[in-house]
């Protein structure tokens, strides 16, 4: 005999009413405060437009330059600048350029996103170790949550559009910036620490002037993941209401197009090739340049 089919019918219809209740507090807050959260998020949409804008109206080779150089500051590869350049020759080519540029904006804005709150919360989670203890739960959760789970309360908010996937892309893509931040702080050398507080140095100055430059290349490890990660959700995002890469990728799923579907697939991994390493050697330059001064 079933072991749950002995629970009594009164215990799953507490359990029934008990999911009712969830559903009905959850759709009377999303009623209540829906348009706040909107006006909320509103100036981070007029931000993603305007740059998705930018990107799209912007001559192509201009942007291709811009790109080439953020390249070349980044790693000083000429072989890095000459693959940049041929990829997005090779994009456009193949009239993926508008997409790509929706897709570049939204990463864009999700890594400033991400960087702009993870970094706090992983410095907080280096000051103190119950902070820690309770973020680190909620970290694992947003990395391990299949993403649609989370699309539900987020379209029950926000509705279908740019701000409910971008903020889709920032939950699945905050993670790795917190933990990287929150290691390279407490893997600073402690005789550094040691070093400025005998000098009366201030906790602001000593985050300031030691722990976070010393921790520049990991944090920078970190943005280089949250890049990669906001680069997977670009599929799932575009499917409510996201533009970009994903939404010819979403079409070639449902009506088979394999060459559509692989064609947008591999603009999305030359994406992330790009950007995994221009921040790959711009770490790699600040580490050493860090040891130098170091040594």
């Amino acid at each position: 005999m079933d072991f749950f089919n002995e629970f009594p019918t009164m215990e799953r219809e507490d359990l029934r009413d008990f999911k009712k209740f969830i559903d009905l507090a959850f759709r009377t807050f999303a009623r209540a405060y829906g348009e706040i959260l909107e006006s909320f998020f509103h100036p981070l949409l007029v931000f993603l437009v305007w740059l998705e804008k930018l990107l799209i109206n912007t001559p192509w080779p201009i942007i291709i330059m811009a790109i080439a150089l953020l390249a070349w500051i980044g790693s000083r590869s000429l072989l890095l600048v000459a693959g940049t350049i041929i990829s997005f020759l090779v994009i456009g080519y193949f009239g993926m350029w508008k997409d790509t540029m929706a897709t570049m904006a939204i990463i864009t804005v999700a890594t400033l996103v991400c960087i702009a709150v993870g970094i706090p919360f992983g410095i907080l989670m280096a000051r103190s170790n119950r902070i820690q203890a309770i973020i680190l739960p909620i970290l694992d959760m947003m990395q391990t949550i299949p993403s649609f789970v989370y699309l539900i309360p987020i379209i029950m908010l926000l509705g279908i559009g740019k701000v409910p996937g971008l903020i889709a892309v920032c939950i699945y893509a905050l993670p790795p910036i917190v933990r990287l931040t929150n290691l390279g702080i407490r893997e600073v050398d402690k005789e550094a620490l040691e070093a400025i507080d005998s000098f009366g140095a201030t906790a602001w100055q000593r985050l300031t002037k030691v722990q976070i430059p010393l921790a520049l290349p990991t944090i920078f490890a970190g943005v280089n993941q949250t890049i990669m990660m906001a680069l997977a959700m670009v599929v799932i995002a575009s499917m409510i209401g996201v533009k970009g890469l994903g939404v010819p990728i979403l079409r070639a799923i449902n009506n088979q197009y394999l060459a559509l579907g692989l064609m947008n697939g591999l603009a999305i991994v030359a994406l992330a090739i790009i950007f995994d390493r221009i921040s790959q050697h711009f770490g790699k330059r600040i580490q050493k340049h860090r040891e130098g001064k170091n040594l």
